[in-house]
Protein backbone atom coordinates (compact mmCIF):
# COMPACT_ATOMS: atom_id res chain seq x y z
CA UNK A 1 0.00 0.00 0.00
CA UNK A 2 1.36 3.73 -0.78
CA UNK A 3 1.25 5.81 2.10
CA UNK A 4 0.37 9.29 0.49
CA UNK A 5 1.39 11.02 3.42
CA UNK A 6 4.58 9.77 3.53
CA UNK A 7 4.76 11.02 -0.11
CA UNK A 8 3.80 14.76 0.77
CA UNK A 9 5.93 14.48 3.42
CA UNK A 10 9.59 14.27 1.74
CA UNK A 11 7.98 16.92 -1.35
CA UNK A 12 7.90 19.11 1.73
CA UNK A 13 10.97 18.17 2.55
CA UNK A 14 12.31 18.82 -0.77
CA UNK A 15 10.37 21.99 -1.69
CA UNK A 16 12.02 23.15 1.85
CA UNK A 17 15.50 22.40 0.38
CA UNK A 18 14.64 24.29 -2.93
CA UNK A 19 13.21 27.27 -0.92
CA UNK A 20 16.78 27.77 0.73
CA UNK A 21 18.59 27.73 -2.88
CA UNK A 22 16.07 30.29 -4.36
CA UNK A 23 16.59 32.68 -1.43
CA UNK A 24 20.20 32.74 -2.71
CA UNK A 25 19.63 34.34 -6.24
CA UNK A 26 17.40 37.25 -3.98
CA UNK A 27 21.12 37.94 -2.61
CA UNK A 28 22.36 38.22 -5.99
CA UNK A 29 19.11 40.87 -7.53
CA UNK A 30 20.09 42.98 -4.49
CA UNK A 31 23.70 43.06 -5.11
CA UNK A 32 23.14 44.34 -8.65
CA UNK A 33 19.80 45.94 -7.35
CA UNK A 34 17.71 44.76 -10.04
CA UNK A 35 13.85 44.39 -10.88
CA UNK A 36 13.61 40.26 -10.54
CA UNK A 37 14.02 41.18 -6.42
CA UNK A 38 10.32 41.41 -5.81
CA UNK A 39 9.57 37.91 -8.03
CA UNK A 40 12.09 35.88 -6.41
CA UNK A 41 11.44 36.73 -2.61
CA UNK A 42 7.60 36.39 -3.42
CA UNK A 43 8.74 32.75 -5.63
CA UNK A 44 10.84 31.96 -2.66
CA UNK A 45 8.08 32.83 0.31
CA UNK A 46 5.63 30.30 -1.58
CA UNK A 47 7.76 27.35 -1.87
CA UNK A 48 8.90 28.06 1.75
CA UNK A 49 4.87 28.43 2.60
CA UNK A 50 4.32 25.16 0.80
CA UNK A 51 6.74 22.84 1.40
CA UNK A 52 6.29 23.96 5.45
CA UNK A 53 2.78 22.98 5.38
CA UNK A 54 3.41 19.37 3.83
CA UNK A 55 6.51 19.00 6.42
CA UNK A 56 4.15 20.07 9.20
CA UNK A 57 0.64 18.82 7.73
CA UNK A 58 2.30 15.05 6.75
CA UNK A 59 5.01 15.24 10.07
CA UNK A 60 3.76 12.53 12.50
CA UNK A 61 4.29 9.25 10.45
CA UNK A 62 6.47 6.29 9.84
CA UNK A 63 9.66 7.89 7.67
CA UNK A 64 10.52 4.62 6.31
CA UNK A 65 10.39 4.87 2.41
CA UNK A 66 9.31 1.50 0.43
CA UNK A 67 10.36 1.28 -3.06
CA UNK A 68 7.29 1.97 -4.90
CA UNK A 69 6.87 5.30 -2.42
CA UNK A 70 10.85 6.30 -4.11
CA UNK A 71 10.01 6.23 -7.47
CA UNK A 72 6.86 8.03 -7.18
CA UNK A 73 8.85 10.44 -4.49
CA UNK A 74 11.38 10.50 -7.08
CA UNK A 75 9.38 11.29 -10.17
CA UNK A 76 6.86 13.40 -8.35
CA UNK A 77 9.52 15.52 -6.93
CA UNK A 78 11.06 16.79 -10.23
CA UNK A 79 7.68 17.75 -11.19
CA UNK A 80 7.34 19.42 -8.27
CA UNK A 81 10.14 20.97 -8.13
CA UNK A 82 9.82 22.43 -11.82
CA UNK A 83 6.41 23.33 -11.09
CA UNK A 84 7.95 25.93 -8.26
CA UNK A 85 11.41 26.56 -9.94
CA UNK A 86 9.02 28.37 -12.77
CA UNK A 87 7.73 31.25 -10.28
CA UNK A 88 10.38 33.75 -10.40
CA UNK A 89 10.27 33.25 -14.25
CA UNK A 90 6.95 33.35 -14.62
CA UNK A 91 6.00 36.23 -12.06
CA UNK A 92 8.36 38.21 -13.13
CA UNK A 93 7.26 38.40 -16.35
CA UNK A 94 10.58 37.73 -17.93
CA UNK A 95 8.86 34.61 -19.14
CA UNK A 96 4.87 35.23 -19.73
CA UNK A 97 3.66 32.12 -20.79
CA UNK A 98 3.78 29.64 -17.98
CA UNK A 99 4.12 26.78 -20.23
CA UNK A 100 7.63 28.47 -21.22
CA UNK A 101 8.71 29.18 -17.71
CA UNK A 102 8.01 25.25 -16.76
CA UNK A 103 9.78 24.12 -19.68
CA UNK A 104 12.76 26.23 -18.83
CA UNK A 105 12.59 24.89 -15.53
CA UNK A 106 12.69 21.21 -16.45
CA UNK A 107 15.23 21.68 -18.62
CA UNK A 108 17.18 23.46 -15.87
CA UNK A 109 16.44 20.81 -13.24
CA UNK A 110 16.96 17.55 -15.81
CA UNK A 111 20.34 19.37 -17.01
CA UNK A 112 18.72 19.57 -20.46
CA UNK A 113 20.15 23.23 -21.38
CA UNK A 114 17.46 23.21 -24.27
CA UNK A 115 16.22 26.70 -23.82
CA UNK A 116 13.62 28.95 -24.94
CA UNK A 117 15.22 32.25 -24.09
CA UNK A 118 15.83 34.72 -27.16
CA UNK A 119 17.68 37.10 -25.55
CA UNK A 120 19.17 35.65 -22.80
CA UNK A 121 21.92 38.70 -21.94
CA UNK A 122 17.86 40.85 -20.80
CA UNK A 123 17.67 38.44 -18.33
CA UNK A 124 18.44 39.83 -14.90
CA UNK A 125 21.41 38.51 -12.53
CA UNK A 126 19.03 37.06 -10.08
CA UNK A 127 17.14 35.12 -12.74
CA UNK A 128 20.57 34.14 -14.60
CA UNK A 129 21.78 33.05 -11.14
CA UNK A 130 18.60 31.14 -10.32
CA UNK A 131 18.20 29.31 -13.89
CA UNK A 132 22.15 28.04 -13.19
CA UNK A 133 21.34 27.04 -9.81
CA UNK A 134 18.55 24.82 -11.13
CA UNK A 135 20.76 22.89 -13.04
CA UNK A 136 23.91 22.67 -10.54
CA UNK A 137 21.61 21.11 -7.94
CA UNK A 138 19.34 19.07 -10.75
CA UNK A 139 23.14 17.75 -11.89
CA UNK A 140 24.42 15.72 -8.63
CA UNK A 141 20.39 15.44 -7.80
CA UNK A 142 18.33 17.39 -5.28
CA UNK A 143 17.32 14.10 -4.04
CA UNK A 144 20.87 12.65 -3.38
CA UNK A 145 21.74 16.15 -1.44
CA UNK A 146 18.58 15.90 0.64
CA UNK A 147 20.10 12.13 1.65
CA UNK A 148 22.39 13.49 3.09
CA UNK A 149 20.47 15.81 5.95
CA UNK A 150 17.37 13.12 6.04
CA UNK A 151 18.32 11.39 8.95
CA UNK A 152 18.19 14.60 11.13
CA UNK A 153 14.29 13.77 10.42
CA UNK A 154 14.72 9.81 10.57
CA UNK A 155 14.23 8.74 6.89
CA UNK A 156 16.26 6.22 4.77
CA UNK A 157 18.10 6.77 1.81
CA UNK A 158 18.65 4.40 0.01
CA UNK A 159 15.48 3.66 -1.58
CA UNK A 160 15.69 6.88 -2.99
CA UNK A 161 19.31 7.41 -4.24
CA UNK A 162 18.69 3.89 -5.96
CA UNK A 163 15.38 5.15 -7.84
CA UNK A 164 17.24 8.71 -8.93
CA UNK A 165 20.35 7.04 -9.76
CA UNK A 166 18.90 4.17 -11.53
CA UNK A 167 22.09 3.20 -13.99
CA UNK A 168 23.69 0.11 -14.24
CA UNK A 169 25.81 0.39 -11.01
CA UNK A 170 25.63 2.68 -7.89
CA UNK A 171 29.52 2.88 -6.54
CA UNK A 172 28.81 3.73 -3.19
CA UNK A 173 31.93 5.16 -1.08
CA UNK A 174 31.21 4.69 2.00
CA UNK A 175 28.78 1.96 3.62
CA UNK A 176 26.18 4.72 4.51
CA UNK A 177 24.17 5.83 1.73
CA UNK A 178 24.14 9.37 3.73
CA UNK A 179 28.15 9.62 3.92
CA UNK A 180 28.00 8.14 0.16
CA UNK A 181 25.86 11.40 -0.55
CA UNK A 182 27.77 13.74 1.29
CA UNK A 183 31.11 12.64 -0.04
CA UNK A 184 29.40 12.96 -4.16
CA UNK A 185 28.11 16.72 -3.21
CA UNK A 186 31.43 17.57 -1.15
CA UNK A 187 33.69 16.69 -5.27
CA UNK A 188 30.74 18.52 -6.65
CA UNK A 189 31.51 21.55 -4.84
CA UNK A 190 34.93 21.51 -4.73
CA UNK A 191 35.08 20.96 -8.81
CA UNK A 192 32.98 23.85 -8.99
CA UNK A 193 34.85 26.09 -6.96
CA UNK A 194 37.99 24.69 -9.29
CA UNK A 195 37.00 25.75 -12.65
CA UNK A 196 35.15 29.10 -10.64
CA UNK A 197 38.93 29.91 -10.22
CA UNK A 198 40.33 29.18 -13.65
CA UNK A 199 37.23 30.56 -15.51
CA UNK A 200 38.05 34.03 -13.37
CA UNK A 201 41.72 33.88 -14.15
CA UNK A 202 40.84 33.48 -17.80
CA UNK A 203 39.14 36.70 -18.17
CA UNK A 204 35.66 35.36 -16.95
CA UNK A 205 33.27 37.86 -14.77
CA UNK A 206 33.04 36.17 -11.46
CA UNK A 207 29.27 36.12 -12.12
CA UNK A 208 30.35 34.58 -15.41
CA UNK A 209 32.05 31.84 -14.05
CA UNK A 210 30.41 30.76 -11.56
CA UNK A 211 27.33 30.17 -13.73
CA UNK A 212 29.12 28.29 -16.19
CA UNK A 213 30.91 26.59 -13.46
CA UNK A 214 27.41 25.35 -12.39
CA UNK A 215 26.59 24.57 -15.69
CA UNK A 216 29.56 22.61 -16.50
CA UNK A 217 29.87 20.46 -13.63
CA UNK A 218 26.01 19.38 -13.99
CA UNK A 219 26.39 18.83 -17.59
CA UNK A 220 23.85 21.01 -17.96
CA UNK A 221 24.23 24.16 -20.56
CA UNK A 222 22.63 26.89 -19.85
CA UNK A 223 25.29 30.07 -20.00
CA UNK A 224 24.63 33.67 -19.45
CA UNK A 225 24.93 34.85 -23.02
CA UNK A 226 22.70 34.01 -26.02
CA UNK A 227 26.00 33.09 -28.11
CA UNK A 228 26.92 30.26 -25.37
CA UNK A 229 30.76 29.77 -24.92
CA UNK A 230 31.18 31.33 -28.23
CA UNK A 231 30.59 34.34 -26.65
CA UNK A 232 34.41 34.31 -25.31
CA UNK A 233 37.23 33.64 -27.93
CA UNK A 234 39.64 32.38 -25.44
CA UNK A 235 41.30 29.32 -26.20
CA UNK A 236 42.08 28.69 -22.39
CA UNK A 237 38.41 29.15 -21.20
CA UNK A 238 37.48 26.60 -24.22
CA UNK A 239 39.74 23.90 -22.85
CA UNK A 240 39.29 24.69 -18.41
CA UNK A 241 35.46 24.14 -20.01
CA UNK A 242 36.41 20.82 -22.15
CA UNK A 243 38.75 19.67 -19.13
CA UNK A 244 35.51 19.93 -16.74
CA UNK A 245 33.58 18.77 -19.02
CA UNK A 246 35.53 15.61 -19.29
CA UNK A 247 35.43 15.30 -15.42
CA UNK A 248 31.61 15.84 -15.34
CA UNK A 249 30.83 13.36 -17.81
CA UNK A 250 32.80 10.78 -15.62
CA UNK A 251 31.91 8.28 -12.64
CA UNK A 252 32.13 10.42 -10.35
CA UNK A 253 33.63 7.27 -7.86
CA UNK A 254 36.46 7.21 -10.10
CA UNK A 255 37.08 11.02 -9.83
CA UNK A 256 36.81 10.23 -5.58
CA UNK A 257 39.27 7.13 -5.95
CA UNK A 258 41.70 9.68 -8.06
CA UNK A 259 41.85 12.28 -5.48
CA UNK A 260 42.36 10.08 -3.04
CA UNK A 261 45.36 8.30 -4.48
CA UNK A 262 43.47 4.67 -5.55
CA UNK A 263 44.99 4.82 -9.29
CA UNK A 264 44.49 1.67 -9.91
CA UNK A 265 41.02 1.17 -9.73
CA UNK A 266 40.86 4.23 -11.95
CA UNK A 267 43.26 2.61 -14.31
CA UNK A 268 41.60 -0.59 -14.78
CA UNK A 269 38.17 0.90 -15.28
CA UNK A 270 36.81 -0.07 -18.67
CA UNK A 271 34.18 1.87 -19.26
CA UNK A 272 36.98 4.94 -18.58
CA UNK A 273 38.94 3.83 -21.20
CA UNK A 274 36.07 3.62 -23.38
CA UNK A 275 34.86 6.89 -23.10
CA UNK A 276 37.91 8.31 -23.50
CA UNK A 277 38.34 6.41 -26.57
CA UNK A 278 35.33 7.95 -27.84
CA UNK A 279 36.48 11.37 -27.01
CA UNK A 280 39.82 10.87 -28.52
CA UNK A 281 38.89 9.26 -31.77
CA UNK A 282 35.71 11.13 -32.28
CA UNK A 283 37.51 14.71 -32.00
CA UNK A 284 40.58 13.65 -34.19
CA UNK A 285 39.02 12.74 -37.06
CA UNK A 286 36.57 15.88 -36.87
CA UNK A 287 39.21 17.96 -36.10
CA UNK A 288 41.48 16.48 -39.86
CA UNK A 289 37.81 17.17 -41.23
CA UNK A 290 37.46 21.00 -40.33
CA UNK A 291 41.61 20.99 -41.04
CA UNK A 292 41.55 19.24 -44.60
CA UNK A 293 37.53 20.38 -45.91
CA UNK A 294 36.86 23.51 -43.93
CA UNK A 295 40.93 25.00 -44.13
CA UNK A 296 40.75 26.04 -40.21
CA UNK A 297 44.07 26.48 -38.61
CA UNK A 298 44.99 23.47 -36.90
CA UNK A 299 44.79 24.02 -33.41
CA UNK A 300 41.28 25.85 -33.80
CA UNK A 301 39.99 22.59 -36.25
CA UNK A 302 41.28 20.72 -32.88
CA UNK A 303 39.71 22.97 -30.00
CA UNK A 304 35.90 23.40 -32.05
CA UNK A 305 36.10 19.82 -32.62
CA UNK A 306 37.27 18.14 -28.87
CA UNK A 307 34.91 21.01 -27.78
CA UNK A 308 31.58 20.04 -29.30
CA UNK A 309 32.82 16.20 -29.15
CA UNK A 310 32.94 16.34 -25.65
CA UNK A 311 29.60 18.81 -25.02
CA UNK A 312 27.84 16.41 -26.82
CA UNK A 313 28.68 13.42 -25.27
CA UNK A 314 28.71 14.68 -21.80
CA UNK A 315 25.20 15.88 -22.91
CA UNK A 316 26.53 19.42 -21.43
CA UNK A 317 25.03 21.01 -24.50
CA UNK A 318 27.72 23.94 -24.70
CA UNK A 319 28.50 25.36 -28.35
CA UNK A 320 31.61 27.17 -29.64
CA UNK A 321 30.56 26.83 -33.63
CA UNK A 322 27.06 25.93 -35.45
CA UNK A 323 28.21 21.72 -36.12
CA UNK A 324 25.64 21.75 -38.61
CA UNK A 325 27.33 23.95 -40.84
CA UNK A 326 30.51 21.60 -41.16
CA UNK A 327 31.44 20.02 -44.33
CA UNK A 328 31.31 17.64 -45.37
CA UNK A 329 28.01 16.83 -43.66
CA UNK A 330 30.02 13.07 -42.18
CA UNK A 331 31.15 15.48 -39.33
CA UNK A 332 28.16 16.35 -38.04
CA UNK A 333 26.99 13.47 -38.54
CA UNK A 334 29.69 11.69 -36.02
CA UNK A 335 28.23 14.37 -33.01
CA UNK A 336 24.73 12.97 -34.07
CA UNK A 337 26.18 9.61 -33.42
CA UNK A 338 27.46 10.95 -29.77
CA UNK A 339 23.97 12.02 -28.86
CA UNK A 340 23.23 8.33 -28.21
CA UNK A 341 26.25 7.49 -26.19
CA UNK A 342 25.82 9.90 -23.31
CA UNK A 343 28.41 10.13 -20.13
CA UNK A 344 29.62 7.75 -17.61
CA UNK A 345 27.59 5.80 -15.22
CA UNK A 346 27.40 7.75 -12.10
CA UNK A 347 28.09 11.01 -13.98
CA UNK A 348 25.74 14.04 -14.31
CA UNK A 349 25.43 13.16 -17.81
CA UNK A 350 22.05 11.60 -19.24
CA UNK A 351 22.23 9.59 -22.66
CA UNK A 352 22.27 5.71 -22.79
CA UNK A 353 25.64 5.89 -20.88
CA UNK A 354 29.15 4.57 -21.85
CA UNK A 355 28.91 1.49 -20.56
CA UNK A 356 25.38 0.50 -21.72
CA UNK A 357 27.42 1.10 -25.20
CA UNK A 358 30.44 -0.76 -24.35
CA UNK A 359 28.90 -4.03 -22.64
CA UNK A 360 26.09 -4.03 -25.79
CA UNK A 361 29.48 -4.29 -28.41
CA UNK A 362 31.04 -6.51 -26.21
CA UNK A 363 27.94 -8.96 -25.96
CA UNK A 364 28.01 -8.68 -30.07
CA UNK A 365 31.67 -9.41 -30.15
CA UNK A 366 30.43 -12.78 -27.70
CA UNK A 367 28.30 -13.60 -29.90
CA UNK A 368 30.42 -13.82 -33.00
CA UNK A 369 32.39 -15.76 -30.74
CA UNK A 370 29.81 -18.24 -29.89
CA UNK A 371 28.78 -18.77 -33.75
CA UNK A 372 32.22 -20.05 -34.24
CA UNK A 373 32.81 -22.26 -31.26
CA UNK A 374 29.32 -22.83 -30.39
CA UNK A 375 29.96 -24.97 -27.29
CA UNK A 376 32.41 -23.51 -25.69
CA UNK A 377 30.82 -20.99 -22.42
CA UNK A 378 31.74 -17.51 -23.49
CA UNK A 379 30.76 -15.20 -20.80
CA UNK A 380 30.32 -11.54 -21.19
CA UNK A 381 33.57 -10.10 -19.46
CA UNK A 382 33.64 -6.01 -18.16
CA UNK A 383 36.39 -4.76 -15.52
CA UNK A 384 37.58 -8.65 -15.55
CA UNK A 385 34.35 -10.19 -14.46
CA UNK A 386 31.67 -12.00 -16.18
CA UNK A 387 28.48 -10.15 -16.12
CA UNK A 388 25.27 -11.58 -15.28
CA UNK A 389 22.96 -12.67 -17.79
CA UNK A 390 20.09 -10.59 -15.89
CA UNK A 391 22.35 -7.29 -16.60
CA UNK A 392 23.01 -8.09 -20.22
CA UNK A 393 18.74 -8.08 -20.66
CA UNK A 394 18.63 -5.19 -18.82
CA UNK A 395 20.60 -3.37 -21.04
CA UNK A 396 19.08 -4.99 -24.08
CA UNK A 397 15.78 -3.80 -22.66
CA UNK A 398 16.93 -0.49 -21.86
CA UNK A 399 18.57 0.30 -25.57
CA UNK A 400 15.83 -0.98 -27.02
CA UNK A 401 13.35 0.63 -25.29
CA UNK A 402 15.62 3.96 -25.44
CA UNK A 403 15.11 3.58 -29.36
CA UNK A 404 11.26 3.14 -29.43
CA UNK A 405 10.34 5.95 -27.47
CA UNK A 406 12.81 8.29 -29.71
CA UNK A 407 10.70 6.87 -32.86
CA UNK A 408 7.45 6.89 -30.56
CA UNK A 409 8.69 10.76 -29.79
CA UNK A 410 9.28 11.67 -32.88
CA UNK A 411 6.28 10.68 -34.88
CA UNK A 412 4.10 12.07 -32.17
CA UNK A 413 6.08 15.43 -32.16
CA UNK A 414 5.88 15.42 -35.51
CA UNK A 415 1.97 15.76 -35.12
CA UNK A 416 2.45 19.48 -33.63
CA UNK A 417 3.51 20.78 -37.40
CA UNK A 418 7.39 20.23 -36.89
CA UNK A 419 9.41 18.68 -39.43
CA UNK A 420 10.19 15.17 -39.21
CA UNK A 421 14.34 16.09 -38.86
CA UNK A 422 13.42 18.55 -36.46
CA UNK A 423 11.16 16.56 -34.22
CA UNK A 424 13.90 13.50 -33.98
CA UNK A 425 16.63 16.02 -32.77
CA UNK A 426 14.05 17.79 -30.36
CA UNK A 427 12.71 14.27 -29.17
CA UNK A 428 16.58 12.92 -29.14
CA UNK A 429 18.55 15.47 -27.63
CA UNK A 430 15.80 16.04 -24.87
CA UNK A 431 15.32 12.32 -24.05
CA UNK A 432 19.76 12.59 -23.76
CA UNK A 433 19.14 15.46 -21.39
CA UNK A 434 21.92 17.20 -24.43
CA UNK A 435 20.17 20.09 -25.55
CA UNK A 436 20.72 21.11 -28.82
CA UNK A 437 19.16 18.96 -31.77
CA UNK A 438 19.24 19.00 -35.17
CA UNK A 439 16.96 20.76 -37.94
CA UNK A 440 15.22 24.35 -36.60
CA UNK A 441 16.11 23.29 -32.69
CA UNK A 442 20.13 22.84 -33.55
CA UNK A 443 22.64 24.88 -31.70
CA UNK A 444 22.14 28.04 -33.52
CA UNK A 445 18.46 28.04 -32.53
CA UNK A 446 16.49 27.02 -29.64
CA UNK A 447 12.96 25.73 -28.63
CA UNK A 448 10.92 29.06 -28.69
CA UNK A 449 9.17 28.00 -32.03
CA UNK A 450 7.39 25.45 -30.51
CA UNK A 451 3.92 24.34 -29.47
CA UNK A 452 2.44 24.41 -25.83
CA UNK A 453 1.63 21.03 -26.47
CA UNK A 454 5.10 20.15 -28.03
CA UNK A 455 7.03 21.87 -25.21
CA UNK A 456 4.94 19.80 -22.72
CA UNK A 457 5.81 16.59 -24.48
CA UNK A 458 9.45 17.27 -24.49
CA UNK A 459 9.59 18.43 -20.81
CA UNK A 460 8.11 14.62 -20.62
CA UNK A 461 10.54 13.34 -22.17
CA UNK A 462 13.57 15.11 -20.38
CA UNK A 463 11.94 13.92 -17.16
CA UNK A 464 12.05 10.44 -18.78
CA UNK A 465 15.79 10.63 -19.87
CA UNK A 466 16.63 12.60 -16.44
CA UNK A 467 15.47 8.99 -14.75
CA UNK A 468 16.23 6.53 -17.07
CA UNK A 469 13.04 5.69 -18.24
CA UNK A 470 11.95 2.94 -16.22
CA UNK A 471 12.07 4.56 -12.90
CA UNK A 472 9.25 6.65 -14.69
CA UNK A 473 7.72 4.11 -16.84
CA UNK A 474 7.01 1.81 -14.10
CA UNK A 475 4.46 4.33 -12.48
CA UNK A 476 2.48 3.42 -15.66
CA UNK A 477 2.00 0.15 -15.23
CA UNK A 478 -1.07 -2.55 -13.84
CA UNK A 479 2.23 -4.30 -11.42
CA UNK A 480 3.06 -0.89 -10.03
CA UNK A 481 -0.50 -0.75 -8.59
CA UNK A 482 -1.11 -3.87 -7.45
CA UNK A 483 -1.69 -4.42 -3.83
Amino acid sequence: MVRYRLILFVLGVLLLVESFFMSVSIIVSAVYSENDLGPLALSTGITIMSGFLLFILNNRIEKKVEKREAYLIVTLGWVVLSFFGALPFYISGYIPSYSDAFFETMSGFTTTGASILNDIESLPHGLLFWRSTTQWIGGMGIIVLSIAIFPLIKIGGIQLFSAEVPGISTDKLHPRIKETAKKLWMLYVGFTLAETILLYLGGMTLFDAINHSFTTMATGGYSTRQASIAAWDSPFIHYVITVFMIIAGTNFSLSYFAITGQFKKVFKNSELKFYLLIILSSGLIIAAGLWLYMGLPPEKAFRDSIFQVVSIITTTGYATTNYLAWTPSGLWVIILLLMFVGGSSGSTGGGLKVVRIHILLRNSYTEFKRLIHPHAVLPVRYNKSALPQQLINNVLAFAILYIMVIAAGSVILSFTGLDFESSFGAVATSLGNIGPGIGSVGPASNFAHLTVSAKWLLSFFMLLGRLELFTVLIIFTKAFWRK
